[in-house]
């Protein structure tokens, strides 16, 4: 077994203890997800908020983005080793609970320490202006129908979707906006906007 397997195989087991707390979000969604939904939660997160490199944190995400984005997993359109074999197996129905579900939990909170590179924060806020980030995800960047919740995620997450979409591994929706909104922008832009987006709290 390999040493991810090892480790979701193991938080599997803590998030399936975990998991009754989190039902609170949503009995009828709970229902129909209780099944899958520990394995999901085993990366994600006991309350949707990543603690695992690489890994996206799901809570607040908009219902739209969530669904669709399990469609792109089960169609084969957006490929991973381990999502593609969980969303596989996924009805509509339960790509229907699961994007209610996450949108009904509290997204996470900004970084609690002090930013340790504002010089590079201000680079990243300039370029969500100049990249009109907000036309899409929103003016707090929470995101909206397919468009997804930016501000706070986890800034490893962020700097790889941002360097998979500039690398054409992702296309994001049918408009082909991210690999647009990317283009041209080398690895320390991409840097820069992660960094900013990853501790965007209120104003």
């Amino acid at each position: 077994m390999s040493p991810l397997l090892r480790i979701i195989q193991t938080s599997v087991l803590i998030a399936g203890a975990l998991v009754n707390l989190s039902f609170s979000a949503g009995a009828a969604e709970s229902s129909v997800i209780e099944p899958i939904l520990p394995t999901c939660l085993a990366c994600h997160g006991a309350n949707g908020v990543s603690s695992m490199p690489n890994v996206p944190s799901l809570a607040g995400q908009p219902d739209g983005f969530v669904q669709w984005q399990l469609v792109y997993f089960r169609s084969k359109n957006r490929k991973s080793d381990i999502m593609g074999p969980i969303a596989a197996s996924l009805k509509d129905p339960e790509i229907r609970a699961f994007g209610a579900y996450f949108a009904k939990l509290p997204p996470a909170d900004p970084p609690r320490e002090a930013d340790d590179d504002p010089g590079l924060s201000a680079r990243g806020k300039k370029l969500a202006e100049t990249r009109r980030c907000t036309s899409c995800h929103g003016d707090m960047f929470t995101g909206a129908q397919a468009a997804a919740r930016i501000a706070d995620q986890r800034e490893d997450y962020l700097n790889k979707a941002l360097t998979d979409f500039l690398e054409g591994l992702r296309v994001g929706g049918g408009v082909a906006a991210m690999p647009d909104a990317v283009f041209g922008l080398s690895a320390d832009d991409l840097r820069a906007l992660a960094h900013y987006l990853s501790r965007f709290g209120p104003p």
